[in-house]
């Protein structure tokens, strides 16, 4: 199955404004590629540029893509880790447009196999039941939110965190009294606080029973996480500190986390995802499938993933439900109410509406 060129695409998809510790999102910044074969098939790839977390952008993904697509044309879709060491002996870093490529030889593959991808990956259907999460806002408009998630059926709410350490801790007292004790609530302060204040919020959220926090310190604290993990009555997830299965092992060597975020823009897709969840299993750490602004092309790459791997229990799969204001995607995952559902068709069994990528800047290589 030789690559014959790769159509890429700047899928930008609208939004309402959502706010982390890092920054507003106005538009999702995506990327689209589809690796053309002679087959006669397609593969898909999708992913979001997320520059506060990951250091690219739409515009350096698009770049970096036309490089790849030049790099593999003409060889064999089949050799998934042989492409794959080929971007990274080309460059660096670049996990999120990496990511993009390494979903569209999976799709390849699998669609190669005749079976969906979670089949292909040896997986089999389960549940998946999505979180919500609430965007940073006022300690009222916040709770006000949480109650309209309630009402719509959320189970389970992930509340941004880490501007203001006293405010946050407001935030979720105000969540939890607004929702009562039978919603999840589970925080993630996106590398907004130090470990003193880190210490103190987490100490202080003890009574409103918060499952986990997602990354409290920057990155460049992770020598710190061992003594808060120790210290703090809520459990530790690290999110950005581990984009690779390197620093999993890192982490988990220093009993630094209770929990990993695996996401693809970080690990460069679903082929180092593997190992990090390996890793994670080995050391009964759970992991949590998480996503950037993706549209559901990519969102169907994690359901894949998360139904392939009984080491994920956790699902932060609500990237389309984050302000998108517009779907152009066709097939896919889809939601049924916070539950996932995977059609068994081929490989990721969704694409993007050809109305949709008329609009959008374009090219092949």
């Amino acid at each position: 199955m030789k690559i014959l060129q790769t159509d890429i695409y700047k899928l930008s998809i609208p939004m309402h404004p959502f706010t982390i510790a890092t920054g507003t999102m106005h538009a999702a910044q995506n990327i689209f590629i589809r690796i053309h074969t002679d087959a006669g098939y397609y593969g898909v790839g999708e992913c979001s540029a997320f520059p506060m977390i990951v250091g690219e952008t739409q515009a350096t993904c698009f770049e970096m893509a036309k490089d790849f697509a030049a790099l593999w044309k003409g060889k064999a879709a089949e050799n998934i880790e042989e492409r794959m060491n080929e971007l990274h002996a080309f460059t660096a870093f670049n996990a999120t447009i990496k990511s993009a490529f390494d979903m569209a030889l999976y799709d390849l593959a699998a669609k190669k196999a005749g079976q969906p991808l979670y089949q292909y990956l040896g997986g089999k259907k389960k549940d998946i039941e999505t979180d919500l999460t609430i965007g940073i806002d006022t300690p009222e408009n916040m709770a006000a939110r949480a109650i309209q998630f309630m009402e719509n059926g959320v189970r389970i709410i992930k509340i941004k965190l880490g501007k203001n350490v006293r405010e946050d801790v407001e935030r979720v007292k105000q969540i939890r009294a607004a929702v009562g004790e039978d919603i999840q609530l589970r925080i993630d302060a996106n590398q907004g606080w130090d470990f003193d204040t880190a210490l103190d919020a987490l100490c202080d959220m003890d009574p409103y029973h918060v499952q986990f926090c997602e990354q409290p310190m920057r990155r460049w604290d992770d020598h710190k996480l061992p003594l808060l993990r120790k210290e703090s009555p809520v459990k530790i997830m690290a999110d950005e500190s581990v984009f690779d299965h390197h620093d999993a092992a890192r982490l988990i060597r220093a009993h630094a986390c209770d929990y990993i975020n695996i996401k693809f823009a970080k690990s460069g897709g679903i082929l180092e995802a593997i190992e990090i969840d390996k890793c994670a299993k080995q050391h009964d750490i759970p992991c949590m499938m998480g996503g950037m602004l993706e549209s559901r092309v990519a969102l169907s790459a994690f359901a894949h993933f998360a139904l392939a791997h009984d080491n994920i229990i956790f699902h932060d799969m609500d990237t389309c439900l984050l302000g998108h204001k517009t779907d152009p995607v066709t097939g896919g995952v889809q939601y049924k109410g916070y539950f996932l559902e995977i059609p068994d068709t081929p490989g990721l069994g969704a694409d993007v509406d050809e109305t949709f990528l008329q609009q959008c800047e374009k090219i092949t290589v």
